[in-house]
């Protein structure tokens, strides 16, 4: 099987996950996780990593990690390297007690973070460990909500800013945002990655595939990450949806918002510039738009109508 393809640039913005050989647990006591913790501590000071959201299950753990200076290979083989070493020595064991090389997908942070910290403080709750995300003390959503303290290394801020302009209201409107889909079952956004190694718009994926791909010389390919010819304008993709779906203003102002955020290669603010929301309501609109077109045929050949439209 080849090799998973690593992007790393100064800035790069990851999920990473990592799991048990053989599934089996690699926490198994506080102190196991207590120490795990200290090397993600470590990792920011030793190799400059930014530690904004992470999740301890017992078998796995999620991070949502950005390497300011492009080295997320020697931040990682810090994190699981100590840490084997620490458990291997502990219990007098010896090999792997990571499943082959970590899981890291490249991130479009704007676009996707909200998203990604929601999915990681929501793993215990999906699991069946807690009824509650605040209920469980491993991982970085007690300090997002100022349940406990934030441990230096733990940056919350850039997310947080999305949700108030005051500590207390951000904290409050981030906690609504995470408890919205208790009891519900939806996608993990990770579902959007392409070809296993990025996540982001269209306007990234491209410039990541020309940047970080096509000029270094990499022969492998990627589907999905081919550079994009051309992307419509905003008002281009409006004016297709208009046509087509006539007067269902409610549903065509969603289709609008998934289309702009999927294929304009505009950010966030822009588009909620546009609609005149915030960037977590279009945040919210392609989530939502993209379950829609699972559960509603119709509607997807209609899309699919409005993309040949626009020929995207």
């Amino acid at each position: 099987m080849a090799r998973p393809l690593r992007i790393e640039y100064p800035g790069a913005f990851y999920h990473v996950t990592s799991r048990g050989n053989e599934q089996k647990d690699v926490f198994k006591s506080q102190k196991d996780r207590e120490k795990f913790l200290d090397y993600l501590a470590s990792a920011t000071e030793r190799y400059g990593a930014v530690l904004h959201a992470y999740c301890l299950m017992s078998n796995h753990y999620h991070l949502l990690l950005e390497t300011p200076e492009g080295n997320l290979s020697q931040v990682m083989r810090h994190i699981n390297g100590a840490y084997t070493t620490y458990f291997n020595v502990k219990r007098k064991r010896a090999g792997h007690l990571f499943q082959g090389r970590y899981k890291a997908i490249l991130v479009e942070f704007d676009e996707y973070a909200m998203e990604l910290t929601r999915y990681i403080h929501l793993n215990p709750v999906r699991a069946g460990m807690v009824a509650l995300p605040e209920d469980y003390s491993w991982s970085s959503y007690r300090s997002y909500i100022g349940l406990s303290s934030a441990p230096d290394w733990l940056r919350f801020g850039n997310i947080l800013a999305h949700f108030g302009n005051s500590a207390a209201n951000a904290k409050s409107g981030y906690r609504a945002f995470v408890e919205d889909l208790l009891g519900t079952e939806y996608e993990s956004p990770l579902k959007e990655t392409l070809g296993t190694a990025v996540l982001g718009s269209e306007g990234f994926v491209a410039m990541i595939a020309q940047t970080h791909i096509a000029a270094k010389g990499e022969d492998r390919t990627i589907p999905g990450l081919q550079a994009f010819a051309s992307r419509p304008e905003p008002e281009d993709i409006l004016s297709a949806v208009s046509s087509v779906m006539g007067g269902n203003e409610k549903l065509a102002r969603q289709v609008g918002m998934y289309l702009c955020h999927r294929h304009s290669g505009k950010k966030l603010k822009e588009i909620g510039v546009l609609f005149g929301v915030k960037e977590t309501a279009i945040a919210e609109a392609r989530r939502l738009l993209s379950r829609k077109l699972k559960e509603d045929r119709q509607l997807a050949k209609t899309v699919e109508i409005v993309r040949n439209k626009l020929k995207i």
